[in-house]
């Protein structure tokens, strides 16, 4: 659950509580579902053929749907060698026992100095500011909860534009940003790191930070099969799509979620959230039945529902239809939303899973 994982690092939950098995998650359907652990290579659109390091698939309608990934830009030196990403699970994992054990050599060295630990967050985005709240915050009630007589845990947010939250609305960027200056958490607007070394951070202001170490945040780029694959892209690399969430160039190949772009009627851009993929997966179901049964394509008209921004323990920032909230009532209502989320695809899970193990004709 990506969602979740700024909840793992900060220790909000667990790793059983933020993920689910996709094989007992598939049995749950009917028999005309199969889960294959297998790595997509390429594909042959003319032949209509999912190849993978295993096998060939046959398909008669294919969905694209392998997400996004940090982008690890090559003009930053050392950024793919010090930097860490946070959109895979072993990156977070291994990022939150880093954290965690800089924690730890805290609690070692008290009464010897007052060493700070020092994280450089890139990227002011949703990702950016939701990691840098939720260290703030955690860090915080850790030194009081343990009665540390030094409290020093130095976050610093590098902006490249004049805001944080660029493109989202101004009520959000303003909670947001009080939020973060309540948790002592430093924004260096308009501002870019220009390179890393092991412990230091350049910016383009010149200013050199101390580092332990770095989450970069600064942008995505499709998964790496996208760049394989013999379809039209935009000039991020995106796979293009038409109104029907179809690849431009072959009308039985849908695209969902962050290895596409879509805009709304407005032709603005749709945040790569995952609201916006759940009703693009819809959209793109939908529109195969129609295909199967030779009915009109559905334009799609997938506009966001809403946004809720982790900041810390216990608050978030919330945007829901009109309607701007923030504090503790919106860290509720985000809970509830990633709750009865989860629950819905935990329930097809334990029912795949009694399949396997707790039918007595098997």
């Amino acid at each position: 659950m990506q969602t979740d994982v700024y909840d793992l690092i900060a220790n909000e939950c667990d790793f059983a509580d933020m993920t689910l098995d996709l094989f007992t998650f598939c049995m749950g359907f009917d028999t005309n579902v199969t889960f294959l652990k297998q790595e997509v290579k390429t594909v042959d659109f003319k032949k209509k053929k999912v190849i993978s390091d295993v096998q060939r698939v046959s398909y008669d309608y294919l969905i694209i749907a392998v997400g996004a990934r940090t982008k690890f830009v090559d003009s930053i030196p050392g950024l793919k060698e010090y930097a860490h990403g946070i959109k895979t699970l072993h990156r977070a994992m291994y990022f939150k026992q880093k954290f965690e054990m800089s924690l730890f050599k805290k609690v070692e060295n008290e009464g010897f100095g007052c060493t700070p630990i020092n994280i450089v967050v890139a990227g002011a985005g949703l990702s950016g500011v939701e990691i840098a709240a939720q260290m703030a915050s955690f860090a915080k009630e850790f030194y009081e909860n343990n009665h540390f007589l030094c409290r020093k845990l130095d976050i610093v947010l590098v902006n490249s534009a004049t805001h944080i939250l660029k493109g989202l609305d101004e009520p959000l960027m303003e909670a947001s940003q009080k939020r973060l200056d309540a948790l002592g958490v430093t924004v260096k607007h308009n501002t870019r790191v220009v390179s890393l070394t092991q412990n230091s951070v350049t910016l383009s202001s010149g200013q050199v930070l101390d580092m332990d170490f770095m989450i970069f945040a600064g942008g995505i780029e499709p998964n790496g099969l996208i760049f394989n694959l013999d379809l039209t892209k935009n000039p991020f690399g995106f796979i293009e799509v038409n109104e029907n969430l179809q690849s431009i160039d072959y009308e039985d190949v849908f695209l969902v979620g962050d290895c596409t772009t879509i805009y709304d009627k407005n032709e603005k851009r749709l945040a790569p959230t995952a609201d916006i993929a759940e009703q693009m997966g819809i959209q793109a179901a939908k529109n195969i039945q129609n295909m199967k049964n030779n009915k009109p394509l559905e334009k799609h008209n997938i506009t966001s529902r809403g946004i809720l921004i982790a900041l810390g323990r216990r608050y978030a920032s919330a945007k829901i239809s009109k309607f701007f909230l923030d504090g503790f009532f919106a860290y509720i209502m985000k809970k509830l939303v990633e709750k009865s989320y989860f629950y819905l695809l935990q329930k097809r899970s334990v029912s795949g899973c009694k399949k396997i193990f707790c039918n007595p004709k098997d």
